[in-house]
């Protein structure tokens, strides 16, 4: 377990010129996301991360996110990103947009806008840097950042070309941004809640178990239907005991 003291006493760093003070406390109250349960030692690396980049988490800058037993993981905001790129001595603006097919093409459309009939592939974005002749050029597939979350979902050009820009910056500049990630890139997923679990296992098992009713059960040898008449059949009189001579249904009745 993380010193104590570590978790109580603040850290002070600046950012942009602003005083920051980030204690373990704050950390677990205010800065953490999702349905799991912190440790210490997690919360402590995500203090030192914040005074080693200079982000400034109550800005959004950077939060951590945990669901379940999974380990936690420190999400940081394309804000950020643009945020150091913008200060580096070297960064020269960046060009951002989508890719779609277009009649059997590739078409890299600059923006997050595309006609109908258009399909959308993925993302790309170039960073300039001032002392290279080339840009830093990414593209990226849908398919392998897309999971179906509501956001991708609702704004799936938007947030194909965000990714694209974030990993082009992480390619241009990483002594700055080479150690971030954005939620959009992180591994970590929520973990089903009761009920969709329950729904889960109803789509997976219902019925995978073919139940045939004229077909003779194991124990009898007799088809089911059979089984069940005789059952009830025994708990009736039969004919027989109804009508049988020797034992009259009035017999015991006072007035024969």
């Amino acid at each position: 377990m993380a010193n104590e003291s570590a978790l109580t006493t603040p850290i002070a760093y600046e950012v942009n010129g602003n005083e920051v003070k980030l204690s373990g406390n704050m950390v677990a109250q205010y800065l953490t996301r999702g349905n799991g349960n912190v440790s210490d030692q997690e919360i402590v690396m995500f203090m030192q991360l914040c005074k080693f980049q200079k982000l400034n988490p109550f800005l959004n800058e950077a939060y951590l996110i945990k669901f379940g037993n999974q380990p936690a993981q420190i999400i940081v905001s394309k804000e950020a990103f643009m945020k150091r790129a913008e200060t580096h001595s070297q960064y020269n603006g960046l060009e951002a947009g989508i890719i779609v097919e277009r009649k059997d093409e590739l078409i890299e459309v600059e923006g997050a806008v595309k006609l109908k009939s258009d399909v959308l592939i993925g993302g790309w974005a170039k960073v300039y840097r001032k002392d290279r002749e080339r840009p830093i050029s990414v593209r990226l597939s849908l398919s392998e950042f897309s999971k179906n979350q509501a956001t991708w979902k609702d704004m799936p050009l938007n947030m194909i070309r965000k990714t694209a820009i974030v990993n082009a910056l992480r390619e241009a500049f990483p002594d700055n941004v080479g150690a971030l990630y954005t939620e959009e890139e992180s591994s970590v997923s929520e973990t089903p809640k009761p009920v969709e679990e329950a729904q889960q296992e109803i789509d997976e098992n219902a019925n995978s178990k073919i139940i045939d009713f004229d077909k003779p059960d194991e124990k009898n040898k007799k088809p089911i239907k059979e089984v069940e008449k005789e059952t009830i059949n025994q708990n009736e009189p039969t004919q027989e005991a109804l009508f049988d001579d020797r034992k009259p249904p009035f017999a015991n009745d006072p007035e024969f």
